[in-house]
């Protein structure tokens, strides 16, 4: 399902994205509208499910995660069973950042973050292995960040 939205619709979307902590005031600045339809504007879109959450995006970095990787999980046998019940054990392992099913030899993709090597090897043996059905783990490590971002392109 797919929402249309106005010029206005994606102002607001593009300004919150860029800062969420911006107050309505100077978003109906930003946007050219009156800070009361700006707000209703908001309101409707967060009702629409268009706006999902409000969030701070932290420097892993700075909190002593210096190692970010993807992980390729191959799973034996792979059925719904299996895979339920390994997204509801990745779910209680705050390392991982991101969770996607994917197609292909493999039949998830992990984006998780890393205090050292040694975390990450730990991390692997101690916890995704021991999640039933796990039969490979494909690690890439990210060696350099070119580009990172949560805006949504608008055309």
């Amino acid at each position: 399902m797919s929402i249309v939205l106005d010029e206005f619709d994606r102002k607001i979307i593009k300004y919150l994205q860029e800062d969420a902590s911006i107050s309505n005031i100077d978003l109906s600045k930003k946007i050219g509208l009156a800070a009361s339809s700006c707000l209703l504007r908001v309101k409707n879109l967060r009702e629409q499910k268009v706006i999902k959450q409000y969030t701070a995006i932290v420097d892993e970095k700075i909190l002593g995660y210096e190692i970010t990787c993807f992980a390729k999980i191959s799973m034996a046998p792979l059925n719904r069973d299996t895979s339920t019940n390994f997204i509801e054990q990745v779910k209680g392992l705050p390392e991982v950042i991101e969770c996607y099913t994917i197609t292909g030899d493999s039949a998830f993709l992990l984006k998780i973050v890393s205090k050292s090597f040694q975390y990450y090897r730990d991390f692997i043996f101690d916890k995704l292995l021991s999640i039933p059905a796990v039969s490979n783990i494909e690690t890439s490590i990210v060696v350099g960040t070119e580009k990172k971002t949560n805006l949504m392109p608008f055309e």
